[in-house]
Formats: C-alpha cells, structure tokens, sequence
C-alpha cells in the first residue's frame, strides 16, 4: 500500500499523459531517474521535444500547483533533460539521433482538471 501523497502523484501524471496523447504526443519516457532528479513526461510529436514536470494536488487553495516550479527546479530539469538526450543518443533510443525543438511544460493537476503550462520556462 502506497502513501496518498505517491498515489495522488501518479494520478496526476496519469491525467497529464492522456493529455498530451489526446493532443497528439505521444509518450518517449515517464518518471526517468539519475542520481540528481527525475523527469516526469517526456513527450515527442513531429520535432517537438516536450519535458514536461507535473505537479499535483488535491485542491488549489493555496494557489496553483505550477508555482511549486522555481528558478532552481527550472535549472535542475534542463540539466536532466541534456543528460536524458545525451542517454538516448548512447543507448540508440527513439529520440537519440534526430532534431528536436524541445520545449518544458509545467502541468497543475488539481482533481480532474489539468492546467497545462506549454513553454513555462
């Protein structure tokens, strides 16, 4: 049995993924680790590249979820996002060898609602 925080988290990237698959995307990776983060989404369609860091919650009253993302996670998921392609690009993975645009969303999930933030930062 895992804690509701963990259980709300996964609810959360799950909304945020049938998100993006309904808005064309599909989904390259999901909760890729190193020793110094995570990346929660990564999502590709045509030559977009979308890093995509998904916070959730249960209710929004003390403001939206997206304000959780500051300066220094910000630094932190594009220092992940150069070690996730330079993986791909070692491993021979899907998205290793091609040009992408790559953009970074913040996703507020907040029950069912899913506020996507394309190009936050």
């Amino acid at each position: 049995m895992s804690a509701p925080h963990i259980e709300l988290g996964h609810d959360g990237e799950e909304l945020a993924a049938a998100w993006y698959r309904d808005h064309g995307f599909a989904i390259v990776d999901r909760n890729w680790r190193t020793t110094f983060g995570e990346l929660d989404l990564v999502a590709v369609r045509d030559s977009e590249l979308v890093v995509a860091e998904v916070k959730t919650r249960s209710t929004d009253a003390f403001g939206s979820p997206a304000h959780a993302v500051g300066a220094a996670k910000q630094r932190r998921l594009r220092r992940l996002a150069l070690a996730w392609l330079a993986a791909q690009r070692e491993q021979g993975g899907p998205c290793g060898h091609r040009h992408y645009d790559i953009r970074f969303d913040v996703v507020a999930v907040v029950g069912d609602r899913v506020d996507v933030y394309a190009g936050a930062f």
